[in-house]
C-alpha cells in the first residue's frame, strides 16, 4: 500500500533512512521532494522509448522491455550508491504517481533485505501538498518587507539579519535571481516547480508565530513567479525602509554585480531592451561609461535614470504600511553590520 501522507510536516518527517526518487533525471530536475537522491529506475531515453513502444506497438511489450530495463538500472544502483548499507536501512521510495517504477525497485530492494516502502501517489501527491500551501489555503506567517531603493543592500542585510536571531527567507536566493533586468546569475533559475519546492520548505522550516523578514519584491523574480498566497500576503504586510546615500549604494552594486561587469558585451546586450523605454541618447551614455570601465558611475546612472524612477511610481501607487526607516551611511561591511543591527531593534521593538 505504501506510506501516506496528508501534510507536508508529515512527510518532511518520515522517518525513513533515505528518501529515493526513481524518476528520470529530467523529472528529478525540475521538481523533487526535498532531501531526495535520484537513483532513476529508467533514464530519460530509457523512458522515452519505452513510452513510444506502449503507444505504438502495445503495452505487454513496453511492459516488458520496461521491466528488463528497471532490473538492471537497480543491479547497477545496489552495485554502486547502496553498496555500503547494511541490513538495517529502510529507504522510502517514489516515482510519479506511486506506481510500478516504485513499486518495482521497492519490490526489488525488499528482497535484498532492506526495509523498503513507497509513498502513496509518489511524486504527484507531494506535489498537491505543496500547491495547497502556496495556492489554495492563505498562509498563516507574520511577515515584514525589507524595501528600499535599488542597491540599499536589502539581499546581503537579510543573512547579517538572521544571525541576529530575526527569521529571514531570501526568496531571490531561491529564485536564483537578483530581481533586477541585471539580476540573471551563473546557472540560471530552477523550474517554477523546483522553486516552488523549496519556498515551501522554507516557510515550512521558520516559525509562523514569530516574524519573518522577507525583501520586498514584485510579483516576479526574473521568471519566477511568487505563488498567490505569499503574493497576497506580502501585498499587506508591513514595511522597513532602507536608504542610504547614492554614491554609497553605487559602491554597493559595483562590488555586488561584479560578476555581470566582468563581461561587458553581455551587459550591454542586457541594457538595449531599455532603449524603449528610457531613449537611446541614455543607453548610449550608459554604453559609454561601460566602454570607458566608469562602473560605480554607470550603476548610479542606472539607479538615477532607470530603477530609482520605477521604484518611486510602484510606491507612490501602493498602499503601504512603514515600521520604521533606516539609514546606512555606507554599506561597507560596518555600514551593513550597522544597519542590520537597526533593523533587528525595530523588529524587537514591535
Amino acid at each position: 500500500m505504501g506510506q501516506a501522507f496528508d501534510t507536508l510536516a508529515g512527510l518532511r518527517a518520515h522517518g525513513f533512512d533515505t528518501l529515493i526518487d526513481v524518476r528520470s533525471p529530467s523529472e528529478f530536475a525540475e521538481d523533487h521532494v526535498p532531501g531526495a537522491i535520484n537513483l532513476p529506475a529508467l533514464s530519460d531515453a530509457q523512458r522515452a522509448e519505452v513510452g513510444t513502444i506502449y503507444k505504438q506497438v502495445s503495452p505487454f511489450r513496453a511492459r516488458k522491455l520496461g521491466a528488463a530495463m528497471v532490473a538492471r538500472n537497480v543491479a547497477d544502483h545496489v552495485d554502486g550508491p547502496l553498496n555500503g548499507y547494511d541490513g538495517g536501512w529502510r529507504p522510502l521510495v517514489y516515482c510519479w504517481r506511486g506506481g510500478q517504477r516504485s513499486g518495482s525497485v521497492a519490490t526489488i530492494l525488499s528482497q535484498i533485505g532492506w526495509r523498503a516502502d513507497t509513498i502513496q501517489g509518489g511524486y504527484q501527491s507531494y506535489r498537491r501538498l505543496v500547491h495547497a500551501m502556496l495556492y489554495d489555503t492563505p498562509l498563516p506567517h507574520r511577515l515584514i518587507l525589507l524595501d528600499g531603493y535599488t542597491g540599499t543592500a536589502k539581499t546581503a542585510l537579510l543573512p547579517l539579519l538572521a544571525e541576529r536571531g530575526v527569521q529571514v527567507i531570501d526568496l531571490e536566493g531561491l529564485a536564483a535571481h537578483r530581481g533586477s533586468l541585471l539580476g540573471g546569475v551563473a546557472g540560471g533559475q530552477p523550474a517554477q516547480k523546483g522553486f516552488e519546492s523549496a519556498l515551501a520548505q522554507a516557510l515550512q522550516s521558520v516559525d509562523p508565530d514569530r516574524l519573518t523578514v522577507l525583501e520586498a519584491e514584485s510579483s516576479k523574480i526574473g521568471r519566477i513567479v511568487l505563488p498567490q498566497q505569499l503574493w497576497t500576503r506580502m501585498t499587506t504586510a508591513p514595511r522597513i525602509e532602507v536608504t542610504a546615500p547614492l554614491a554609497a549604494r553605487a559602491a554597493f552594486l559595483t562590488q555586488a554585480y561584479a560578476d555581470v561587469i566582468a563581461d561587458p558585451a553581455a551587459l550591454r546586450a542586457r541594457l538595449q531592451p531599455l532603449r524603449n523605454l528610457r531613449g537611446h541618447a541614455t543607453v548610449d551614455r550608459w554604453e559609454g561609461l561601460l566602454t570607458g570601465g566608469a562602473f560605480t558611475d554607470l550603476a548610479a546612472s542606472l539607479m538615477q535614470d532607470h530603477y530609482d524612477a520605477a521604484y518611486a511610481r510602484s510606491r507612490d501607487a501602493e498602499n503601504r504600511t512603514w515600521l520604521g526607516q533606516v539609514h546606512a551611511e555606507t554599506l561597507d561591511d560596518a555600514g551593513r553590520a550597522r544597519a542590520a543591527d537597526a533593523i533587528a531593534d525595530v523588529i524587537e521593538n514591535l
